[in-house]
């Protein structure tokens, strides 16, 4: 049985002074990598996810070029592929990463099962291929990629963790609810000091 763990979105524009900067994104960046330190050989694979959204259009709807954004469907333009603000956050240890994915290229994307690794593949079929059951997630933000990831590793038939203390949200409340609705569907709830 393998184990993975999912870092969602641990990009410059989703941390503090980013395009859609998070609070706490900067530290969760910062945790994660002391959690992967202190837990040496835990994971045998570790899948990072980022946006990484086309230059010269809206992809698809998802940045907001003609309104003001809604923040539900519509976005200020952020991780443009190539550009600083779509790097990983300098404070997340990228030694660890054995699996990056790319989402969003064009279109919107939300979860990590929506992007590709570097040689063109889906996530559920790398997952299949190594043989994944249990994972993992962490990063940004809860109430969207990281709930969105999760709904979708459930409905793969994955056994989900999400850790409460390596998450960062758009907003406390929809944060809160978003936990709640991965509990009722069958993710485990908790956090990370719970495994030492």
């Amino acid at each position: 049985m393998t184990r993975a763990l999912f870092i969602i979105d641990v990009q410059n524009d989703f941390t503090e002074g980013g395009a859609l900067g998070v609070e706490g994104g900067a530290a969760v960046a910062a945790k994660i990598s002391e959690f992967l330190a202190a837990h040496d050989g835990y994971y045998d694979e570790v899948f990072a996810s980022r946006d990484w959204h086309d230059a010269d259009n809206d992809n698809g709807g998802h940045f907001a070029t003609d309104a003001e954004p809604d923040y539900v469907t519509t976005w200020p333009v952020h991780c443009v592929a190539g550009t600083p603000g779509a790097d990983y956050h300098p404070a997340l240890d990228l030694s660890w990463i054995t699996v990056p994915v790319l989402k969003g290229q064009g279109v919107p994307a939300y979860s990590i099962f929506e992007g590709t690794t570097g040689d063109g593949r889906a996530v559920a079929d790398v997952l299949d291929a190594l043989g994944v059951i249990d994972i993992d997630i962490v990063g940004i933000a809860t109430d969207y990629c990281v709930r969105a990831s999760a709904l979708d590793a459930l409905e793969h038939g994955r056994h989900v963790r999400i850790f409460t203390d390596l998450v960062a949200g758009v907003d406390p409340a929809s944060s809160d609810a978003a936990l709640a609705e991965l509990g009722h569907a069958g993710a485990e709830i908790l956090e990370s000091t719970s495994l030492e």
